[in-house]
């Protein structure tokens, strides 16, 4: 068939469309002329929205509007693209956003714009019921007889043929069972409004009302009120709602919140704000949606930060997937790139260079650490080089007497004087040399970066109206110091997320050792799992169970902490082989079995560079798609992901894979002093990984390792 024969079909196909569309549009407003309690301008409205109905939305009209003595809401619209609570106008002249503030016909309107806000937060908190965030939530006032295309801080302004435009272009939210559970909650939230000319409006319920009905007929239909004994089940319409958002990709399931963590988003802290808990309890997706929810009520700018540098651009698409119209808002930073740009653009020249730097360490080891006490420790200089990083320099110590005293954080060697005189003879020496070649390292990027907001915090506003930091941990103690100074103890300006257990890195510090203080109901603790079944979450709590850790609160915990579950259909996989090459067999086997019905869930993790360079290859060889999670961006990609422990830090993903995962573990030996730290951070970065797995742990292992089996 010729070139021709194509385009005449999608000809035919789009007039069909459109006179599909066309005698939807005749019936809708054939509809709503019959809802003679409504304005013209009303039913014009309505009509474009009646449309949607046939497109999977749901329509409420003229409800009344919860906690007023006889104030209605015009419309709620509910559909694929989220809630939308519309205020309908029908103003003679053109409205204009003038300076903040909604003006028409040469009167400011703004009250108009507050009672809508009112409306919405009203639908806000009743849909926190089913773990709806605030940011799925919009606001709409929509013009009869105008052409308006505007935004007022979260208000959308649209004129009438632009609204179902709109609309129809929204990124998807809600499948199905979402609309009809949130629908159904609002319905009982939103009563039917006495003088209503609609109960309600969707594909399969389009009934018209006079305003003369007869009132016992109209009490009769009405919805239960609040106090029907509890006849209106919500738990049941919030666990149809999550099994609903279940069977989408992983990307789209991580907007899911529960109620608990709803609560979190919309509270107002008076000051600094910490949220911890274990793992899977949706610390990420709390912070991504508080990001959004600040960025949708206020002027300012949001910093959202966290230490890995791919997780930036994955949690900034998840944002924009979640709130595109705020994302342009929300800033997006690993700590080290932001405090490089932040230096740069106030004219401080930063000189990183990380081999120079790591060159200058080298040569101070040889002249004054090989030699040293250090050495009767331990010989290996990478264990000195963190102590500098993460402990001297990390704290900001400028003094010897300073680290003679200081109490090493996750630091499980002791050093008496003699060391720490040795430590700090390092250090110096590293630094002159540094400064010598004349470049920095990533902590003097950190360093400079303090001493500048510090300096312009006593002179001039932050540049951010709130901070989000992610996986704080992770951090050093200048990072958090850095922080802080931009929005110090603002209401709602600093929310710090993560877990102490899920540290991957050497060292530590106290929020006090920071002049951060959470007390007064500012630090909350999530408890409840939505990512792990009990067989996966046991088999990464035996990894961690010895081992207590103490958290940035300077709390000492268990390993093991009780956690309550939502998620029982996870399984977890063993797959001991003789071979190296019968496991990596076996692995590729696994992974096209699994994944059958597509790669784009499945993860392959690993301990290190040369073992994610080996799966990469044996991955490609086998004809299976890869994607390294350091080129990840969080969108849906039809690839298996692959990378280290650390990267798949504030990640999920329904398929984990973890070649060979006790090797590593059983391998890391070393001097007594320092073997039970390394091995307990790698037991830390282990369990971070097996956390990641939602329905299937596949956890290889080699019994008997032949000569190229070390990875």
């Amino acid at each position: 068939m010729g070139a021709g024969g194509s385009a005449s079909r999608r000809a035919q196909e789009a007039r069909r469309q459109e006179r599909l569309l066309r005698e939807q549009w005749q019936a809708a407003r054939r509809e709503a002329r019959r809802w003679e309690a409504a304005s013209e301008g009303e039913r014009r409205v309505a009509a474009q929205l009646l449309v949607l109905t046939e497109r999977g939305w749901r329509l409420l009209v003229d409800r009344r509007w919860p906690g007023t003595r006889a104030a209605n809401v015009d419309m709620l619209l509910v559909g694929p693209g989220g809630v939308f609570v519309l205020d309908v106008k029908n103003w003679r002249a053109v409205p204009r956003v003038t300076d903040g503030h909604l003006h028409a016909d040469g009167e400011q309107r703004d009250a108009h714009v507050q009672k809508l806000l009112g409306m919405t937060r009203t639908a806000e908190r009743a849909l926190s019921a089913l773990g709806l965030s605030p940011i799925a939530v919009r606001p709409l006032m929509v013009f009869a007889g105008q052409r308006v295309e505007a935004s007022l801080g979260r208000v959308r302004l649209l004129g009438e043929r632009e609204v179902g435009p709109m609309l129809l272009n929204e990124p998807r939210r809600l499948l199905p069972e979402g609309v009809r559970a949130v629908g159904d909650l609002l319905e009982h939230a939103f009563p039917q409004y006495e003088g209503s000319f609609v109960a309600e409006t969707n594909k399969t319920n389009k009934t018209s009302r006079a305003n003369g009905a007869n009132e016992a007929d109209k009490k009769a239909e009405a919805p239960p009120e609040a106090d029907d004994g509890g006849l209106f089940d919500v738990d049941a319409l919030r666990d149809a709602a999550l099994a609903d958002v279940m069977k989408a990709p992983i990307e789209r399931w991580m907007t899911f919140l529960h109620p608990d963590q709803a609560a979190l988003v919309r509270r107002n802290w008076s000051g600094p704000a910490r949220i911890s808990g274990p793992a899977g309890t949706g610390k990420t997706v709390v912070g991504l949606h508080r990001a959004a929810h600040l960025a949708q009520r206020g002027s300012g700018r949001v910093l959202y930060v966290t230490y890995a540098k791919n997780l930036p651009r994955v949690q900034s698409t998840f944002l924009r997937t979640m709130s595109p119209a705020v994302a342009a808002r929300v800033d997006f930073r690993s700590l080290h790139q932001w405090a490089q740009e932040f230096l740069r653009e106030r004219g401080v020249a930063v000189r990183l260079n990380k081999e120079k730097a790591e060159t200058a360490f080298s040569l101070a080891w040889t002249h004054t650490g090989r030699d040293s006490p250090l050495a009767e420790i331990d010989p290996v200089p990478l264990y000195w080089h963190e102590e500098i990083d993460h402990v001297i320099k990390g704290r900001g110590i400028t003094s010897f007497d300073e680290y003679a005293v200081v109490r090493r954080v996750r630091r499980g060697a002791a050093l008496r004087r003699v060391h720490r005189e040795a430590v700090w003879t390092l250090y110096e020496t590293y630094e002159r040399l540094r400064n010598e070649r004349g470049v920095h390292d990533f902590s003097d990027v950190l360093t400079m970066a303090l001493e500048v907001a510090e300096s312009e915090r006593r002179k001039a506003p932050s540049p951010y109206a709130a901070v989000v930091v992610d996986e704080v941990q992770d951090l050093s103690l200048v990072g958090v110091r850095l922080l802080h100074a931009l929005v110090g103890d603002a209401p709602n300006g600093l929310l710090l997320i993560g877990d102490g257990q899920q540290a991957v890195y050497p060292g530590g510090f106290r929020l006090s050792d920071a002049g951060i203080d959470v007390r007064g109901g500012r630090g909350q603790v999530l408890r409840v799992n939505y990512r792990n079944s009990e067989p996966i979450l046991e088999a990464a709590l035996a990894v961690v169970a010895d081992d207590a850790f103490e958290d940035i609160d300077g709390l000492t915990t268990s390993g093991r902490r009780d956690v309550e579950l939502t998620y029982h259909d996870g399984k977890v996989v063993r797959s001991a082989h003789a071979t190296a090459a019968e496991h990596d067999q076996k692995l590729v086997e696994a992974v096209r079995g699994w994944s059958a019905g597509g790669f784009g869930d499945a993860a392959v993790l690993c301990p290190s560079k040369r073992a994610i360079a080996h799966y990469q290859r044996l991955l490609t060889r086998a004809g299976l798609p890869v994607c390294l999670l350091e080129h990840y961006d969080g969108r849906p990609v039809e690839a298996v992901k692959l990378g280290s422990y650390q990267r798949a830090k504030g990640l999920e993903f329904k398929h984990v894979y973890l070649p060979r995962h006790d090797e590593a573990l059983a391998a890391r030996s070393g001097p007594p002093e320092t073997a039970p730290e390394r091995q307990q951070l790698f037991r830390r970065q282990l369990f971070v990984a097996m956390t990641r797995a939602r329905d299937l742990l596949w956890l290889g292992s080699v019994r008997a390792a032949g000569p190229a089996s070390a990875l």
